[in-house]
């Protein structure tokens, strides 16, 4: 997994392609202070549910997801954001193909 380049103007949604079947993941940035991550589901990928140390920010940028935080599923379409807060149970799948920008903060 290559990291983006910096100071350079991005089209975020173009730096990660769908994969049949899959879920794919590029990491635009890294750092103690935390990290970014850019994510393609194909319909029917998931990430099954799972905790986080640290709170994360969910962008979506294409497609449909759902995401459930602690049991309750939320629906997000292109340009919805949810933050999936420190500690709760948290899982994501795909109801159509999505893209999705995560940014979690360790603080």
């Amino acid at each position: 997994m290559s990291i983006a380049p910096k100071s350079q103007v991005l089209k975020i949604a173009e730096l990660v392609s769908y994969q049949e079947g899959s879920v794919v993941s590029r990491q635009i940035t890294k750092a103690e202070a935390g990290n970014v991550t850019l994510f393609a589901f194909d319909t029917g990928q998931e990430l099954s549910e799972h905790t986080a140390p640290f709170d994360a920010l969910a962008h979506i940028l294409d497609g449909t997801a759902e995401i459930s935080i602690a049991g309750q599923p939320y629906a997000l379409e292109a340009g919805d954001a949810i933050v999936m807060p420190a500690s709760q149970p948290h899982a994501v799948r795909a109801t159509k193909r999505f893209k999705m920008l995560l940014t979690m903060i360790r603080a």
